[in-house]
Protein backbone atom coordinates (compact mmCIF):
# COMPACT_ATOMS: atom_id res chain seq x y z
CA UNK A 1 0.00 0.00 0.00
CA UNK A 2 1.26 3.38 -0.88
CA UNK A 3 2.14 5.41 2.28
CA UNK A 4 0.79 8.58 0.73
CA UNK A 5 -2.77 7.39 1.15
CA UNK A 6 -2.50 7.77 5.00
CA UNK A 7 -1.53 11.53 4.82
CA UNK A 8 -4.16 14.09 5.86
CA UNK A 9 -5.57 16.07 2.98
CA UNK A 10 -4.36 19.69 2.69
CA UNK A 11 -7.24 22.16 2.49
CA UNK A 12 -6.44 25.68 1.30
CA UNK A 13 -9.01 28.39 2.13
CA UNK A 14 -8.81 31.66 0.28
CA UNK A 15 -10.56 34.52 2.09
CA UNK A 16 -11.79 37.22 -0.20
CA UNK A 17 -11.32 40.72 1.33
CA UNK A 18 -13.49 43.46 -0.12
CA UNK A 19 -11.94 46.91 0.30
CA UNK A 20 -14.25 49.90 -0.03
CA UNK A 21 -14.20 53.50 1.20
CA UNK A 22 -10.77 53.22 2.78
CA UNK A 23 -9.51 56.62 1.68
CA UNK A 24 -12.66 58.72 2.04
CA UNK A 25 -14.22 57.17 5.11
CA UNK A 26 -12.61 59.73 7.56
CA UNK A 27 -14.26 62.91 6.27
CA UNK A 28 -16.69 62.87 9.18
CA UNK A 29 -13.76 63.33 11.56
CA UNK A 30 -12.82 66.61 9.93
CA UNK A 31 -16.41 67.80 10.09
CA UNK A 32 -16.66 66.77 13.73
CA UNK A 33 -13.43 68.61 14.59
CA UNK A 34 -14.80 71.76 12.95
CA UNK A 35 -18.01 71.39 14.93
CA UNK A 36 -16.15 70.99 18.24
CA UNK A 37 -13.98 74.03 17.44
CA UNK A 38 -17.05 76.12 16.63
CA UNK A 39 -18.77 75.05 19.86
CA UNK A 40 -15.67 75.91 21.88
CA UNK A 41 -15.57 79.36 20.31
CA UNK A 42 -19.29 79.80 20.98
CA UNK A 43 -19.03 78.90 24.65
CA UNK A 44 -15.95 81.14 25.00
CA UNK A 45 -17.99 83.99 23.54
CA UNK A 46 -20.85 83.31 25.94
CA UNK A 47 -18.42 83.32 28.87
CA UNK A 48 -16.89 86.62 27.79
CA UNK A 49 -20.33 88.25 27.47
CA UNK A 50 -21.23 87.17 30.97
CA UNK A 51 -17.90 87.82 32.70
CA UNK A 52 -17.00 91.27 31.33
CA UNK A 53 -18.41 94.77 31.62
CA UNK A 54 -19.60 96.93 28.74
CA UNK A 55 -16.33 98.87 28.75
CA UNK A 56 -14.26 95.68 28.70
CA UNK A 57 -16.32 94.27 25.83
CA UNK A 58 -15.74 97.48 23.88
CA UNK A 59 -12.00 97.13 24.43
CA UNK A 60 -12.04 93.52 23.20
CA UNK A 61 -14.09 94.50 20.15
CA UNK A 62 -11.71 97.36 19.34
CA UNK A 63 -8.75 95.01 19.66
CA UNK A 64 -10.13 92.63 17.01
CA UNK A 65 -11.49 95.36 14.73
CA UNK A 66 -9.66 95.24 11.37
CA UNK A 67 -9.91 99.02 11.00
CA UNK A 68 -7.99 99.81 14.19
CA UNK A 69 -4.26 100.57 13.69
CA UNK A 70 -2.28 98.60 16.24
CA UNK A 71 0.99 99.87 17.70
CA UNK A 72 3.85 98.20 19.45
CA UNK A 73 3.54 100.57 22.42
CA UNK A 74 -0.18 100.39 22.96
CA UNK A 75 -2.73 97.61 23.02
CA UNK A 76 -6.34 96.94 23.80
CA UNK A 77 -5.90 97.29 27.54
CA UNK A 78 -3.53 97.78 30.44
CA UNK A 79 -4.00 94.20 31.66
CA UNK A 80 -6.18 91.16 31.30
CA UNK A 81 -9.43 92.49 29.85
CA UNK A 82 -8.37 96.00 30.81
CA UNK A 83 -10.88 97.38 28.36
CA UNK A 84 -8.85 100.36 27.19
CA UNK A 85 -9.50 101.23 23.58
CA UNK A 86 -6.77 101.76 21.00
CA UNK A 87 -8.56 104.82 19.68
CA UNK A 88 -7.58 108.21 21.04
CA UNK A 89 -10.13 111.04 21.12
CA UNK A 90 -13.24 108.90 20.56
CA UNK A 91 -12.59 106.41 23.37
CA UNK A 92 -13.02 106.34 27.12
CA UNK A 93 -9.53 105.37 28.15
CA UNK A 94 -7.60 107.11 25.34
CA UNK A 95 -4.53 104.90 25.52
CA UNK A 96 -3.94 104.73 21.77
CA UNK A 97 -1.02 106.28 19.95
CA UNK A 98 -2.81 108.12 17.18
CA UNK A 99 -5.23 111.00 16.96
CA UNK A 100 -8.59 110.38 15.33
CA UNK A 101 -9.82 113.94 15.86
CA UNK A 102 -9.22 116.22 12.91
CA UNK A 103 -8.39 119.16 15.15
CA UNK A 104 -6.73 117.44 18.09
CA UNK A 105 -4.19 119.36 20.11
CA UNK A 106 -0.74 118.00 20.80
CA UNK A 107 -1.39 117.89 24.54
CA UNK A 108 -4.65 115.96 24.04
CA UNK A 109 -3.24 113.23 21.80
CA UNK A 110 -2.66 109.96 23.59
CA UNK A 111 0.92 108.72 23.75
CA UNK A 112 0.48 105.04 24.43
CA UNK A 113 -0.25 103.15 27.62
CA UNK A 114 1.10 105.63 30.18
CA UNK A 115 3.70 106.60 27.56
CA UNK A 116 6.39 104.55 29.27
CA UNK A 117 9.81 104.79 27.68
CA UNK A 118 12.71 102.37 27.87
CA UNK A 119 14.66 104.82 30.06
CA UNK A 120 12.05 104.44 32.79
CA UNK A 121 10.40 107.85 32.38
CA UNK A 122 7.23 108.91 30.65
CA UNK A 123 7.00 110.44 27.19
CA UNK A 124 7.62 114.18 27.51
CA UNK A 125 7.56 113.84 31.30
CA UNK A 126 10.12 113.70 34.07
CA UNK A 127 10.78 110.50 35.96
CA UNK A 128 9.48 112.15 39.15
CA UNK A 129 6.17 113.00 37.51
CA UNK A 130 5.88 109.52 36.04
CA UNK A 131 6.45 107.87 39.41
CA UNK A 132 4.06 110.26 41.16
CA UNK A 133 1.30 109.76 38.60
CA UNK A 134 1.68 105.99 38.74
CA UNK A 135 1.43 106.06 42.52
CA UNK A 136 -1.71 108.20 42.40
CA UNK A 137 -3.29 105.85 39.85
CA UNK A 138 -2.45 102.82 42.00
CA UNK A 139 -3.92 104.45 45.11
CA UNK A 140 -7.12 105.31 43.29
CA UNK A 141 -7.49 101.82 41.83
CA UNK A 142 -6.30 100.02 44.97
CA UNK A 143 -3.47 98.16 43.21
CA UNK A 144 -0.96 98.98 45.95
CA UNK A 145 -3.25 97.98 48.79
CA UNK A 146 -6.64 99.12 50.03
CA UNK A 147 -8.37 101.46 47.60
CA UNK A 148 -9.37 104.93 48.76
CA UNK A 149 -12.57 104.63 46.75
CA UNK A 150 -15.37 102.11 47.03
CA UNK A 151 -16.50 100.16 43.99
CA UNK A 152 -19.55 102.41 43.76
CA UNK A 153 -17.33 105.50 43.50
CA UNK A 154 -14.54 103.89 41.51
CA UNK A 155 -16.80 103.14 38.56
CA UNK A 156 -17.14 106.90 37.98
CA UNK A 157 -13.36 107.41 37.63
CA UNK A 158 -10.99 106.76 34.72
CA UNK A 159 -7.35 107.87 34.65
CA UNK A 160 -4.96 108.34 31.76
CA UNK A 161 -1.62 110.03 31.16
CA UNK A 162 -1.07 112.47 28.29
CA UNK A 163 1.59 115.01 27.43
CA UNK A 164 -0.32 117.47 29.60
CA UNK A 165 -0.20 115.33 32.72
CA UNK A 166 -2.36 112.86 34.64
CA UNK A 167 -6.04 113.23 33.78
CA UNK A 168 -8.56 112.01 36.35
CA UNK A 169 -11.85 111.80 34.48
CA UNK A 170 -15.10 111.71 36.45
CA UNK A 171 -18.38 111.00 34.65
CA UNK A 172 -22.07 110.24 35.06
CA UNK A 173 -23.29 106.65 34.99
CA UNK A 174 -26.98 106.26 34.20
CA UNK A 175 -29.00 107.57 37.12
CA UNK A 176 -25.86 108.09 39.24
CA UNK A 177 -25.13 111.71 38.30
CA UNK A 178 -22.39 114.01 39.56
CA UNK A 179 -24.60 117.11 39.56
CA UNK A 180 -28.26 117.91 39.93
CA UNK A 181 -29.68 117.78 36.37
CA UNK A 182 -29.05 121.01 34.44
CA UNK A 183 -27.44 122.60 37.49
CA UNK A 184 -24.00 123.01 39.02
CA UNK A 185 -25.09 121.73 42.43
CA UNK A 186 -22.98 118.63 43.23
CA UNK A 187 -24.44 115.36 44.43
CA UNK A 188 -23.06 113.51 47.47
CA UNK A 189 -21.11 111.13 45.26
CA UNK A 190 -19.19 114.01 43.66
CA UNK A 191 -18.36 115.38 47.11
CA UNK A 192 -16.92 111.97 48.04
CA UNK A 193 -14.91 111.86 44.81
CA UNK A 194 -13.59 115.39 45.43
CA UNK A 195 -12.38 114.36 48.90
CA UNK A 196 -10.59 111.35 47.42
CA UNK A 197 -8.94 113.36 44.65
CA UNK A 198 -7.85 116.02 47.15
CA UNK A 199 -6.27 113.30 49.29
CA UNK A 200 -4.24 111.73 46.47
CA UNK A 201 -3.39 115.10 44.88
CA UNK A 202 -2.09 116.29 48.24
CA UNK A 203 0.82 113.85 47.92
CA UNK A 204 2.28 115.84 44.99
CA UNK A 205 2.90 119.52 44.27
CA UNK A 206 1.81 119.61 40.64
CA UNK A 207 -0.52 122.39 39.53
CA UNK A 208 -4.11 121.51 38.66
CA UNK A 209 -6.39 122.26 35.72
CA UNK A 210 -10.11 121.45 35.64
CA UNK A 211 -12.23 120.98 32.51
CA UNK A 212 -16.01 120.64 32.40
CA UNK A 213 -18.00 118.83 29.70
CA UNK A 214 -21.73 118.32 29.17
CA UNK A 215 -23.86 116.19 26.93
CA UNK A 216 -25.63 117.64 23.89
CA UNK A 217 -29.30 118.56 24.04
CA UNK A 218 -31.85 116.66 21.91
CA UNK A 219 -33.29 119.87 20.46
CA UNK A 220 -31.89 123.18 19.30
CA UNK A 221 -32.47 125.82 21.93
CA UNK A 222 -32.55 129.57 21.43
CA UNK A 223 -30.25 129.92 24.43
CA UNK A 224 -28.24 126.76 24.92
CA UNK A 225 -26.85 126.73 28.49
CA UNK A 226 -24.15 124.11 27.89
CA UNK A 227 -21.29 126.62 27.81
CA UNK A 228 -22.21 128.31 31.07
CA UNK A 229 -23.12 124.99 32.67
CA UNK A 230 -19.83 123.26 31.83
CA UNK A 231 -17.81 126.23 33.09
CA UNK A 232 -19.92 126.51 36.27
CA UNK A 233 -19.45 122.81 37.02
CA UNK A 234 -15.68 123.07 36.53
CA UNK A 235 -15.59 126.00 38.94
CA UNK A 236 -17.74 124.14 41.47
CA UNK A 237 -15.27 121.24 41.34
CA UNK A 238 -12.48 123.72 42.07
CA UNK A 239 -14.34 124.90 45.17
CA UNK A 240 -14.92 121.33 46.33
CA UNK A 241 -11.21 120.51 45.99
CA UNK A 242 -10.22 123.65 47.90
CA UNK A 243 -12.75 122.85 50.62
CA UNK A 244 -11.20 119.39 50.84
CA UNK A 245 -7.77 120.88 51.55
CA UNK A 246 -6.04 121.68 48.25
CA UNK A 247 -4.38 125.07 48.02
CA UNK A 248 -5.99 127.62 45.70
CA UNK A 249 -2.49 128.51 44.47
CA UNK A 250 -2.27 125.19 42.64
CA UNK A 251 -5.28 125.98 40.46
CA UNK A 252 -3.97 127.03 37.06
CA UNK A 253 -6.86 126.70 34.62
CA UNK A 254 -10.62 126.27 34.49
CA UNK A 255 -12.28 125.55 31.15
CA UNK A 256 -15.79 124.77 29.98
CA UNK A 257 -16.00 122.73 26.79
CA UNK A 258 -19.80 122.46 26.60
CA UNK A 259 -20.80 119.56 24.31
CA UNK A 260 -17.97 120.07 21.78
CA UNK A 261 -15.75 117.16 22.91
CA UNK A 262 -18.02 114.11 23.48
CA UNK A 263 -16.49 111.00 25.00
CA UNK A 264 -18.85 108.68 23.09
CA UNK A 265 -20.25 108.51 19.59
CA UNK A 266 -23.65 109.49 20.96
CA UNK A 267 -23.34 113.19 21.89
CA UNK A 268 -26.48 113.01 24.05
CA UNK A 269 -25.23 110.13 26.19
CA UNK A 270 -25.04 110.88 29.95
CA UNK A 271 -21.45 109.61 29.76
CA UNK A 272 -20.54 112.97 28.22
CA UNK A 273 -21.43 114.75 31.47
CA UNK A 274 -17.98 114.67 32.96
CA UNK A 275 -15.16 116.56 34.65
CA UNK A 276 -11.45 116.27 34.03
CA UNK A 277 -9.09 117.04 36.91
CA UNK A 278 -5.62 117.31 35.38
CA UNK A 279 -2.43 117.12 37.43
CA UNK A 280 -0.12 119.13 35.17
CA UNK A 281 3.47 118.25 34.48
CA UNK A 282 6.00 119.94 36.70
CA UNK A 283 8.06 121.03 33.67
Amino acid sequence: MDARRNAAPVIIKRKKIIVGGGHHGGAWKVAYADFVTAMMAFFLLMWLLGATTEKQRKGIADYFSPTVPMSRVSGGGSGAFGGDSVFSEQSLAKSGTGASDKHSTESHQARGELGVLAEGGTAGMSTADSAAFSEIDERLKGRSGESLASDEVLRHIVTRVTDEGLIIEIFDIGEAALFVPDQSEPTPILRDIADIIATVAGTVINDIAIAGHTRARPVTLAENPVWELSAARANRMRLLLEEAGLSHRRMRRLTGHADRAPATRDPMSPRNNRLEVILLRSQ
